[in-house]
């Protein structure tokens, strides 16, 4: 594997960006949902209108990561009116991190969140914030090995399945 590039994501990325997240996502969820429900989240949240709409959020930021010319992974962080759910002025939220299934292990999530901090320091963030759904165990061990911790819980809704996210957050350290 050649060295990860963390790049930022563009208007003329919006395929590519459109491709790893209806893979990464499926790739994690579909087993545990039905076809239903998973496609009609992806067409909803990963459509090309949406993304764009999410991209042109001055508040919102995509990164990929890149091995060679192919994209593995990605990241999305939001701050003020973006978050998901209004936090507090100066907390920022990693709404997405999702890594291509064949490249899982190779600490390309680490990557994507070392990223995440970056940002969220410079952007003067007084906590790093998530929603994780409770049955996703590996993602939950993995931001609790980077020092996040549970605050509260939330109601995510994937088609017409109604899942429990749990809330976690970290100070910046």
């Amino acid at each position: 594997m050649n060295s990860i590039t963390i790049l930022q994501v563009g208007l003329n990325e919006l395929d590519k960006l459109q491709a790893i997240s209806r893979t990464t996502f499926s790739q994690t969820f579909d087993e545990h949902n039905s076809p239903e429900d998973m496609a009609a989240y992806l067409n909803t949240s990963y459509s090309i209108e949406k993304l764009t709409d999410e991209i042109n959020n001055p508040e919102s930021e995509f990164y990929f990561a890149v091995d060679a010319d192919t994209v593995v992974g990605y990241l999305k962080v939001n701050i003020g009116e973006a978050q998901t759910e209004k936090k507090d002025v100066n907390a920022f939220e990693i709404e997405r991190i999702y890594v291509d299934q064949a490249y899982l292990g190779k600490k390309i999530g680490q990557l994507l969140f070392n990223k995440a901090v970056d940002l969220a320091i410079a952007k003067k963030a007084n906590y790093i914030w998530l929603g994780v759904w409770e049955e996703n165990h590996r993602a939950l061990a993995f931001y609790k090995k980077n020092g996040f911790v549970q605050f509260d819980t939330h109601i995510f809704k994937l088609g017409n399945d109604e899942q429990t996210d749990i809330m976690m957050k970290r100070p910046i350290l």
